[in-house]
């Protein structure tokens, strides 16, 4: 049995008992409003398909980051530029409304005006952030909400770069890596050989190191699979002309320093628009260009679809010709 009941100016409780299910109760603006959501509730109680929405109606979004950053981002790789993608939503105003009220709309206008501040590319992934906040608390806490990052079209994604060393670049670039001195230059080396990431770059450590085998060992990864990375002779050499650090790590730089250093380089050698990610562009692209097949590339780059490797791999078509008789 539902009862309304005023509560004060434009205030309108109402409150629905029924035998099995706990007293359920909401308060509107108007007597309306407060009747349509009990006629709604006891319809769907007597369905037997109510499900109770007391606590989605309750918890603001910000709830909802502050408990996604304690029990599950921790566990995750990316654990802190996660943590600082959560920091934005919590500038916003989603932060502060009920996630019972969060509609797709909603959702559209925080994207459209984030576009203005960064990249597509951010916004998709920070989208894809809060996605799973929804999902998490959808199938894992119980809230009765959907997704509205579902209904929402995404960004564009940007077009995949194409950046590859250029006629001296290479040698200009070790040139000036050589006068900047430190680790930029090897690590170069390293990259354009291997075709590893920034990431496993800075964590290799020695015991990793087989040289029989001429084989890395990358015990974590971006995707979560370990990896085995055949080492070339150039590979070698770079290696044999490394001081061991402290504490077993064979690089001392960070992979921030890596950029900046990275940066200055260019800057020092007149190159512009590279990027060091753009090294593993280069890299798997030799590979392809040696001759091997597509498998035999994604066993040493780890990109675990075709189609990912497809975006880092730019041939020119200067270096087929020889191939194609």
């Amino acid at each position: 049995m539902a009862t309304i009941q005023k509560r004060g100016d434009r205030q309108w409780r109402a409150r629905v008992r029924r035998r099995g299910h706990p007293v359920q109760t909401k308060t509107f603006e108007t007597r309306v409003r407060a009747e349509a959501w009990a006629r709604q509730t006891e319809g769907e109680m007597d369905r037997g398909v109510f499900v109770s929405r007391a606590e989605a109606e309750n918890t603001l979004l910000s709830d909802l980051l502050d408990r996604y950053e304690r029990e599950i981002v921790p566990a995750k790789k990316g654990a802190e530029i996660e943590r600082i993608r959560i920091s934005q939503f919590r500038k916003s105003t989603l932060s502060h409304q009920f996630i019972a009220s969060i509609r797709g709309v909603d959702i559209a206008l925080w994207r459209d005006a984030r576009l203005k501040e960064v990249s597509p590319a951010t916004v998709g992934r920070e989208m894809n952030i809060l996605g799973h906040v929804f999902e998490t608390a959808r199938k894992e806490w119980g809230l009765q909400i959907a997704n509205p990052i579902r209904d929402i079209r995404r960004p564009p994604a940007p077009n995949a770069r194409t950046r590859r060393l250029v006629n001296d670049e290479l040698p200009h670039l070790l040139s000036a890596a050589l006068t900047y001195g430190g680790e930029i230059g090897p690590i170069i080396t390293w990259a354009i050989e291997t075709a590893m990431r920034r990431g496993e770059i800075t964590a290799m450590r020695w015991e990793h190191v087989d040289r029989m085998a001429r084989v890395l060992l990358i015990p974590e990864t971006k995707n979560g699979t370990p990896r085995r990375v055949p080492l070339s002779t150039a590979a070698l050499r770079v290696l044999d002309t490394l001081p061991t650090q402290s504490g077993g790590r064979v690089w001392s730089l960070r992979p921030e320093s890596i950029s900046q250093a990275f940066e200055r380089v260019c800057v020092v050698s007149g190159i512009e628009g590279l990027t060091f990610h753009d090294l593993r562009h280069e890299a798997t692209s030799r590979l392809f260009e040696k001759g091997l097949n597509p498998m035999e590339v994604a066993a040493i780059t780890g990109h675990k679809t075709l189609q990912m490797l497809k975006r880092y791999t730019h041939l020119r078509a200067e270096d087929l010709v020889g191939r194609l008789g």
